[in-house]
């Protein structure tokens, strides 16, 4: 089981923002997609180079270093050049607490 960990309040990430934050030694980009909450691991699979910089298309976010793409809402390689999956995180509300699952 995972603990929960407060990062935001809803209203500081609204529809088609970014929210960077560092949970332990990760960090992690959560993403408000009309008002779903998503996030991954801050790091490509592919080359070192954070996905916070890349571009968003629904659910599809690109790297800008190489043009990989991955899911979102599952870390799913979409486009080469990577071919293993970003780490996803747990998303939560809590009252107007936005909270991811920390991992253990």
């Amino acid at each position: 089981m995972s603990d929960f960990v407060t990062i935001a309040k809803v209203e500081d990430l609204p529809p088609g923002e970014r929210l960077v934050v560092e949970l332990g030694r990760h960090w992690i980009v959560v993403f408000n997609v009309d008002g779903e909450f998503y996030a991954v691991e801050d790091n490509c699979t592919h080359e070192e180079y954070p996905l916070s910089e890349g571009t968003l298309d629904g659910y599809a976010l690109e790297c800008v270093k190489h043009g990989a793409c991955f899911d979102v809402r599952d870390g799913k390689v979409l486009a080469p050049p990577a071919f293993v999956p970003v780490k996803t995180y747990a998303v939560r509300v809590e009252n107007d607490d936005l909270q991811i699952a920390a991992r253990k």
